[in-house]
This record gives C-alpha cells, structure tokens and sequence, in this order.
C-alpha cells in the first residue's frame, strides 16, 4: 500500500473511531446522566454515568490544562512514529496500533477541551474497577497490544530498523 492510501485508511479509521467513541459520551449523556445505573450484569457490569475531571482512575483531579498539554505532545510523538514509520511495511501492527492509540487521546482531548472533564460509563462493579469509556478502552488495547508486540512479535533486528528509521527519517541501513 502506497503511504497516500496508508494515511487516508488511517485518517478514515481515526475518524471512525474518535466518531465513536464520542457517540457512545453523547449516548451515556442522554440516557445515563442524573439517572441509576443500568445492570447489564447484574452484580457484575453496569452502565453508570461519571464525570471524570482528573486522569486514569481518577487521579490529579482539576488538573485538565496539564493533561490537554500532555496528551498534544503524545499525539505529536505517535504521528511523528507513524509517519517516520510508513515506509516499513513490517510495522503495519505498529501503525494500527498507534491509530487506535491516537483515537483514544483524541477522544478523551475532546472531552477535556470541550467539556473540561472526561465522560465515563463503563463500570464493573465486581471487582469495583474504575469507571471508564470507550477510548479508555482503545488507550488500553493499543498499550497492551504495543507490549505484545514489542515482546513477541518483533525481533531485536526489527526494533533497531524502526529505531534506526526514527533517527533518521527513513535513511538507509548501516
């Protein structure tokens, strides 16, 4: 695939995933805010709106510019990889990966900008974990996903071409 189609997929699947991710906030506004929680699972899982004004699991409440600042400059870190890395096609995963990363932080950046905190609704309340939403789930499955990836997948020889490819635009093997 040529890199013009390899950005516009991954500005399409960007999009759609951003799409939903704020389609299901607007849907947990609609049907969940001010209302009790609905069981999906009884005992187990449950739709319960949460307004987030602090980080993963809550932490660093109120600090939203902190974390607007942050999450612009990891954006710009994945797109310079994604970019930096369009010319290996060993690193599609890679690419996939960091779209749906991008598309978490977008969707939580929207948010924060937006609203000045982060809609959440997905609540297991077995194990009582923290409430979160759908680009939650995206930053979650890109960074395990990364870590599979990193650890199973790709050899030493691949990583020191990306790593390689990252210093020097896309040059040539030493």
């Amino acid at each position: 695939m040529n890199s013009k189609k390899t950005f516009l997929w991954a500005a399409a699947v960007l999009f759609l995933l951003i799409a939903a991710d704020q389609l299901t906030k607007q849907l947990a506004v609609q049907y969940l805010y001010q209302n009790e929680p609905v069981e999906i699972i009884p005992g187990v899982f449950e739709l319960q709106f949460l307004i987030n004004k602090g980080a993963a699991f809550g932490i660093m409440q109120n600090h939203q510019y902190f974390f607007a600042a942050v999450t612009c400059i990891v954006l710009c870190v994945l797109a310079w990889v994604y970019v930096r890395s369009v010319s290996l096609p060993q690193f599609g995963m890679l690419r996939m990966i960091l779209v749906l990363l991008m598309a978490g932080a977008v969707g939580n950046l929207l948010d924060r900008v937006r609203l000045g905190y982060v809609i959440d609704f997905f609540y297991f309340k077995l194990i009582d974990f923290p409430i979160f939403n759908v680009a939650d789930c995206y930053v979650v499955v890109s960074v395990f996903s990364l870590a599979v990836l990193i650890l199973f997948v790709y050899r030493e020889e691949d990583l020191e071409e990306l790593s390689r490819h990252l210093k020097t635009g896309g040059g040539h093997k030493s």
